[in-house]
């Protein structure tokens, strides 16, 4: 397949903005999920609970075969059908509240091609600075990664073995109900979520593939946990290979430096995301 990435880069600098009155009930909601007590009125946002807001309403009619937006918006169409989260850069300046209404702005900052063992890929990396009556509270980058259909028969590559020195570790057994009830709350119809049939036999994985995002929400849950008084000031999360609800997968994280250090780790000891945590 040929990319013309100089037309896609035609869209670079192009933003768009939402508005958000930042309701408890979305952070509510995730609470509920993640079977933790609801947030009290005005609380802050913990780490990366700012991905239930500012979401992009896509018309039913504007969705893809695959149920993203097919080039409506900010993104250019990608003329590759698979697409990943690949991780985000996150800088907190101040906090987000629930109940202070806030802002998003968006701006498309970089397009890159590359080629991978499996043919083309494409990496699309979006600004968002997100702001409130105070100022700019939140920045982050954010990459997405597109990529040829899959081969018959394929699988994903194996991943590279997992640290083994955890301090804090948690197992999580996804189900199609958790991903089910992550999809709608941050309205997301991709189907490799939660439609079994379509994932296995069009996308070729083994099973529901666990969102990119949520796996990094239960990953960041471990500070508040563990450090109760420590407050973040960056965020590196990168996802290194897929998990599935076929199997448990843990969460694990250590102390490290003026930070932590937070992986994720599939059944059979591989590395599926890592975060990198600097505190204030």
């Amino acid at each position: 397949m040929t990319i013309d990435i100089n037309h896609l880069r035609q869209y670079l600098g192009r933003s768009e903005s939402h508005s958000d009155a930042m309701s408890a009930m979305p952070a509510a909601a995730l609470a509920a999920t993640l079977n933790l007590p609801p947030p009290f009125a005005g609380a802050p946002l913990p780490p990366l609970w700012h991905w239930l807001y500012f979401l992009p309403l896509a018309k039913q009619s504007d969705l893809g075969p695959d149920g993203h937006p097919r080039g409506i918006g900010l993104l250019p169409q990608i003329p590759l059908p698979r697409r990943m989260w690949a991780g985000s850069r996150i800088t907190y300046l101040q906090p987000l509240k629930t109940g202070e209404p806030a802002q998003k702005v968006a701006t498309l900052a970089k397009i890159d091609l590359k080629e991978g063992q499996s043919g083309p890929l494409v990496f699309v990396q979006t600004r968002y600075e997100m702001s409130h009556a105070s100022g700019v509270a939140v920045v982050e980058e954010q990459d997405i990664v597109y990529r040829e259909a899959a081969t018959p028969g394929s699988a994903p590559p194996p991943a590279r073995p997992a640290p083994t020195n955890a301090v804090w570790e948690k197992q999580v057994q996804p189900d199609p109900m958790l991903l089910f009830r992550y999809s709608a709350l941050i309205f997301n119809a991709h189907r490799i979520h939660y439609d079994r049939p379509y994932v296995t036999g069009v996308e070729g994985y083994p099973g529901l593939v666990v969102h990119g995002p949520l796996i990094a929400t239960l990953l960041a849950g471990l500070l508040p946990e563990h450090l109760p008084e420590a407050k973040v000031k960056t965020m590196s999360v990168r996802a290194m290979s897929p998990l599935f609800d076929i199997a448990p997968f843990t969460v694990c994280g250590r102390p490290e430096n003026n930070g932590a250090l937070l992986w994720a780790t599939n059944a059979e000891g591989g590395l599926a995301m890592e975060i990198k945590v600097e505190f204030v």
